[in-house]
């Protein structure tokens, strides 16, 4: 199922998107997915990003690939950063490079979608607790996060967050396929399956540091082949099942 965020008469809606078709949901949020309000052609409507954290929790190094990469060595647990809510933009949206920046990077990544309000819970109990997947750029200031040493600055501008283009809730997130394009190169590609941490023991970790509400967002680290973008160019993150998402830098 296809879970999309949209403008409706110029508001945000809720809805499951069926081919050409969208049929929005009554209710707030995607809390009652059978409780049916309109249906909208596909086409005729702007997608948003798919949900609306309160936080987007982060893991930095979670791809065996991109620690040899950057030559470090294998967390022994994840490493958690936040970036705001302010952040987030849907598909299409402008990617803003600050003047403050000389390199703004792109990072492929799968985002995890939490369900229900959360707290404490066993890797065993996650899957209960997420309603879906869906396609993460985690823009980078990387001038930025070497100069400062920590990493809150170089993540938390706005428009450094894209997500979409909707949230898929059937899928296996153990071996999917993770790829990245820049104005058509591919520049990433890998396999969820090189993650260091799995999806279960990521939402477990995390929930026992913070409670989670429903809509936010866990993004998952991203492989090798982290690199630069200039304004005018076109970046694009494809995951296997899921779709993809273009966002231009400006």
């Amino acid at each position: 199922m296809r879970l999309v965020r949209f403008l409706a008469k110029g508001r945000p809606a809720h809805g499951i998107q069926k081919g050409d078709e969208i049929v929005e949901l009554d209710g707030e949020g995607y809390s009652s997915l059978s409780s049916r309000k309109a249906v909208h052609r596909a086409s005729s409507v702007q997608l948003l990003a798919p949900c609306a954290p309160t936080k987007v929790v982060a893991v930095g190094l979670n791809y065996r690939d991109h620690a040899r990469e950057l030559g470090m060595a294998v967390p022994e647990s994840p490493i958690l950063f936040l970036k705001p809510p302010t952040a987030v933009i849907g598909p299409g949206g402008a990617i803003r490079y600050p003047e403050m920046c000389r390199q703004v990077d792109y990072e492929a990544e799968l985002g995890i979608v939490i369900r229900d309000r959360v707290s404490g819970i066993s890797p065993g109990e996650s899957r209960d607790h997420i309603l879906g997947f869906t396609c993460v750029n985690d823009v980078t200031a990387r001038d930025l996060q070497k100069q400062d040493g920590q990493w809150t600055r170089a993540k938390s501008f706005d428009t450094f967050c894209p997500v979409g283009p909707w949230i898929e809730t059937d899928l296996d997130p153990a071996d999917l396929l993770v790829e990245s394009d820049l104005n058509g190169e591919r520049r990433q590609s890998s396999r969820t399956s090189q993650f260091i941490f799995s999806i279960d023991h990521l939402v477990s970790f995390i929930s026992q540091v913070m409670t989670l509400e429903p809509g936010d967002l866990i993004i998952t680290g991203t492989p090798a082949g982290i690199g630069p973008m200039q304004p005018g160019d076109e970046v694009e993150v494809r995951i296997e099942g899921i779709g993809s998402l273009k966002n231009n830098v400006k």
